[in-house]
């Protein structure tokens, strides 16, 4: 995990002084917020931004929690990690009727369990998180598990991890069928084992340039992202998107309102801007991902409607949300975490 960046160290510092007026800070994904939209945002609303970013979750919790709260305003955690966070007191409330625009919520998203209510967040992004492979080099099954953590001799050496707890550890256990906050201590250790025989496969740890190693050849095989596996489509075209029998990770990312937000009319307004179909519209056909809110389809791209990332074929496995486990048993899975990293 990583501490605060030098950028962000230098935001809490500014945080620390004074909050000024017009300004917001937000801690957001890398690569998945257009500037067109900040620049919109801005006109509009006169806000300032300054922007941050992380590259998985528990980055970004590790750094709010060694001293980035009230640096940041807003941030984008992934569904069960908005559940972890309220746990630990780090959301604020959003009361009724401070968002104008909270009625444009898609009905299937009005009441997530993740944040029933959307007591602290807005719906931003969600799709799903498998692995893509390219096909120039490799012409075997692509529906399968098997190339992460089982991998054939040919991609020995040739496999990127995302170097993501949450995706990671999901993905084993769905390889594996078992539960993903399991107690059972055989099926950990065996799952401990399985992850430190799957890494000697493994070329790379790492989610910043996911995309680019397969888009480059650098690897075969690339866990990843679907938007971000669409957009490396479109650079190279034999790369293709797995949806493994087995199953694969699905996700909602959304906006949190973060205690101790030095701007938080401002972080207020940015959430009421990205309920606004136009708006998060431009979020889909940026980062190729599907969205929350009703009536934004006539701003979307048509081809997303058929994208290959978005449409999962009828021999997929199911889609499985990454589980929130206890303290105790959360303990043993950051372990098995802590002896794959090592």
């Amino acid at each position: 995990m990583r501490l605060l960046t030098s950028s962000a160290m230098a935001l809490a510092l500014l945080a620390n002084t004074a909050a000024a007026d017009g300004e917001l800070v937000i801690y957001h994904w890398f690569e998945y917020l257009p500037a067109e939209l900040i620049e919109k945002f801005t006109a509009e609303t006169g806000i300032n931004v300054t922007m941050d970013t992380y590259d998985s979750n528990e980055a970004m919790l590790a750094s709010l929690k060694a001293g980035g709260m009230g640096t940041y305003d807003v941030a984008v955690p992934t569904d069960y990690m908005v559940t972890i966070m309220a746990g630990e007191g780090l959301l604020d409330t959003v009361a009724n009727g401070e968002l104008t625009n909270k009625g444009n919520i898609a009905p299937e998203w009005a009441d997530p369990s993740f944040d029933p209510g959307w007591t602290h967040s807005v719906p931003y992004q969600w799709g799903s998180t498998s692995f893509s492979v390219n096909t120039e080099d490799y012409s075997g099954d692509i529906n399968t598990t098997d190339l992460l953590f089982n991998p054939p001799a040919e991609l020995s050496g040739k496999i990127n991890m995302l170097d993501s707890q949450g995706e990671v550890l999901a993905m084993a256990a769905i390889h594996m069928g078992i539960p993903q906050c399991s107690t059972d201590r055989a099926q950990l250790s065996a799952l401990n084992d399985m992850l430190q025989g799957a890494k000697t496969h493994w070329a790379s740890f790492n989610s910043d340039t996911a995309k680019e190693v397969l888009v480059s050849g650098d690897v075969t095989v690339g866990m990843i992202f679907d938007g971000f596996s669409a957009k490396a489509r479109a650079e190279r075209a034999s790369i293709t998107y797995s949806f493994p029998t087995q199953g694969y990770v699905v996700w909602m990312d959304s906006i949190v309102l973060l205690n101790d937000a030095p701007n938080r009319e401002s972080a207020i307004a940015f959430m009421d801007f990205m309920l606004e179909p136009e708006n998060i519209a431009a979020v889909s056909n940026y980062a190729r991902y599907g969205l929350g809110v009703s009536g934004a389809e006539e701003f979307l791209d048509p081809e997303l409607a058929t994208s290959p990332e978005s449409n999962p074929p009828a021999t997929a496995g199911a889609g499985a949300f990454i589980a929130v486990c206890d303290e105790a048993t959360q303990a043993v899975y950051d372990q098995i975490w802590t002896n794959l990293k090592n």
